[in-house]
């Protein structure tokens, strides 16, 4: 019976573990391969080198919080304010490997210094600023009004987990409640 490879995914969600942890300095062969328990060889069964694990974990990062994000909110249907609802609970709900905050970090720093990482890291931005404006554009007639919304809900995804304020006498998750009522609410 022939050895069990360690499947292509494990790689690559190692691979991000490692970026979020360490940044892209930190994505190194032999260390993820320590990580998942198996020897570097099988790496290379999946990957031409390191540069291309590095590209297949910024794709994998791409889709997951864009394309994959836009279908599951889409696939139940519904008016924008419910579809902004459930986009609301599952961005606040736990984060996989893929779409956690180390990596969106970690992935924004990274873009300050190679032009590609920021070529990807704009276009998923832009593709996520577009899907809010589409939401909120249904019901929101004014053009400013959709574009400040949009703003406040991107800047709360990327952002919320960085303040350490208190949020006077509320719960962060009460402030939080609240910032989701105005932002439906015409």
């Amino acid at each position: 019976m022939g050895a069990i490879r360690t499947p292509r995914d494990k790689w690559i969600e190692e691979g991000l573990r490692a970026l979020a942890a360490g940044g892209p300095e930190a994505v190194r062969v032999e260390v993820l391969a320590q990580a998942l328990g198996v020897s570097k060889g099988g790496f290379y069964g999946y990957f031409r080198n390191r540069a291309g694990l590095l590209e297949e974990m910024l794709d994998t990062w791409e889709r997951a919080v864009t394309e994959d994000v836009i279908e599951r909110i889409e696939r139940d249907g519904g008016d924008a304010r419910e579809r902004l609802g459930r986009l609301f609970d599952f961005v606040g709900s736990g984060e996989t490997h893929v779409t956690s905050a180390g990596v969106e970090l970690a992935i924004r720093d990274w873009a300050r210094r190679d032009k590609g990482v920021a070529r990807c890291l704009r276009r998923a931005d832009n593709r996520r600023m577009d899907y809010l404006r589409q939401l909120y554009g249904a019901f929101c007639p004014d053009e400013g009004d959709v574009e400040a919304r949009c703003l406040i809900t991107f800047s709360l995804r990327i952002g919320d987990h960085l303040i350490a304020a208190d949020n006077g006498p509320r719960s962060r998750t009460e402030v939080l409640a609240a910032v989701r009522k105005r932002l439906l609410n015409p």
